[in-house]
């Protein structure tokens, strides 16, 4: 354990039971396997030592004042839907869940902003916005995440390429920090540069400086239409240098998906899902949203021709909600697909330059062969977020299956590295990644996170063992 911390014992149980209704705590011997791990149980499967649900700040606040008084850890957790074991219990302690705080306000109309609590769904908050006519367009895939998740880990997902990620729709931040106390991070205003922007950090830290209890996002207007194209290739090469030309058009596409014919093969197998074409070895999805019929017809058919001159075999329109829905939500099922596909799964979460996309693509197959593992290339081409899914098929060992993967893990974060990108896109480092971390960025670079980490929660009580390691330096030496 990084820190000698106290081991919660009858007293503890005593005094918040005094505090929370018997529906809102639960002991260790009965508290539900599902709060053990995330959707990537392969990430760490970690018992809390009791398990509170909070219903607003002050609870939130009360609990991390006693946790922090006493040397407990705790971990904050929304709908448990992260893919790299962020909210875990690494180390036992409280896991406190924050999906009872799930209120949406109205929407502010003079500052096309909402405020919501952290437990609120990202569909919710998406169906609240649409009914007032507006639009909040981070869409990580999981739409039952809560919001407070995909904040805290700065979800991104397929509008990424036109609109950005989360972090481009957080105006303010209320959260409780480690000591207790409760604490605001900007104001609902557009601009801000009034010391340093600590928001900015909050977004993405996977829960280890601090835990929201409330948030402003931004809104925009909605578009009016919505279309997509389905484009097949005969050969992944064309298919994913067809992107960067999609991206040098007159207008900004909504999102650039990419998908081998092999998982949708998996997908129809298992999930009884089909796709409208099935004449490609690679496809891209590229979705296209404008304010009129002949804006997005113009667009639509500007994207296709360049498809076509790019060596696509078609490019096969859906203009109607209910061909969309088709094509996406086959999409949508395709980490599904994969775990019933195989024994075990690895992700790999590398973004590169996306000039370079064809490059690691070719390289991640080649890399996969080494050792024996079945990888298989799906995600957000147009931002350059490659999805790399590491598939174990029966005929390797435990051993060859953990060892294989250790290497061919390091040498696609190597790539990614080689080629301008970063280690993760939008999953986080959480449990899974941790390891690979400091030797990605750097120790200067690392010190500084452990730097970061300390100024917010000297204790390391809050979500510890998570994104960055303590355990290893001397702390008073970095305070």
């Amino acid at each position: 354990m990084p820190y000698p911390y106290h081991q919660i014992n009858d007293d503890d149980i005593t005094y918040f039971e005094a505090l929370f209704p018997s529906n809102r705590i639960t002991r260790k011997e009965s508290i539900k396997k599902e709060y053990f791990h995330d959707e990537m149980p392969e990430y760490g499967i970690f018992p809390p030592d009791l398990y509170i649900e909070a219903i607003n700040k002050e609870e939130v606040s009360t609990v991390m004042r006693y946790a922090y008084q006493n040397n407990i850890p705790v971990t904050a957790r929304g709908a448990g839907t992260g893919l790299a074991g962020g909210a875990t219990c690494k180390y036992g302690g409280i896991l406190l869940s924050l999906m009872k705080m799930n209120k949406i306000s109205q929407i502010d109309y003079e500052n096309l902003t909402i405020t919501v609590e952290p437990g609120a769904l990202l569909t919710e908050v998406a169906e609240v916005a649409q009914a007032g006519g507006l639009f909040y367009p981070p869409d990580p895939g999981e739409r039952t995440a809560s919001i407070g998740g995909t904040v805290i880990t700065n979800a991104g997902g397929m509008r990424a390429v036109k609109y950005g990620v989360t972090r481009d729709y957080v105006r303010a931040i209320e959260a409780v920090l480690p000591d207790g106390e409760i604490v605001n991070f900007s104001s609902n205003v557009v601009k801000n540069t009034t010391g340093y922007d600590i928001k900015d950090i909050i977004i993405g830290s996977e829960g280890t400086l601090c835990i929201l209890t409330e948030v402003t996002l931004r809104l925009i207007p909605a578009p009016k239409y919505t279309w997509s194209i389905i484009v097949p290739y005969d050969e992944i090469n064309a298919c994913i240098e067809t992107v960067p030309k999609l991206l040098q058009m007159s207008f900004i596409p909504t999102a650039i998906e990419f998908l081998e014919a092999e998982l949708l093969d998996i997908v129809e197998k298992h999930l009884n899902k089909s796709f409208p074409d099935r004449n490609g070895k690679a496809y891209l999805i590229v979705m296209i949203d404008g304010s009129s019929r002949k804006e997005i017809e113009q667009m639509i058919n500007e994207a296709s021709a360049i498809c076509i001159e790019s060596g696509a075999k078609d490019a096969l329109i859906c203009n109607t909600d209910e061909r969309s829905t088709s094509v996406w939500s086959v999409r949508a099922a395709v980490l599904e697909g994969m775990k019933a596909d195989s024994v075990a799964q690895e992700e790999c979460d590398v973004v590169v330059p996306r000039a370079r996309i064809a490059d690691y693509v070719k390289m991640a197959k080649i890399i996969g062969k080494k050792y024996g593992i079945r990888i298989i290339t799906v995600g957000h081409a147009g931002d350059g977020n490659i999805h790399t899914e590491l598939l174990r098929d029966e005929q390797l060992s435990d051993e060859q299956w953990l060892s294989n993967t250790t290497a061919c893990l390091k040498e696609l974060y190597a790539l990614s590295k080689e080629l301008g990108g970063q280690l993760s896109g939008e999953h986080g480092i959480g449990n899974g990644r941790l390891e690979f971390l400091e030797d990605f960025i750097g120790k200067r670079m690392y010190r500084l996170f452990q730097s970061i980490k300390l100024a917010f929660d000297d204790k390391n009580i809050l979500n510890p063992g998570k994104l960055v390691v303590l355990e290893k330096i001397d702390l008073e030496g970095i305070k």
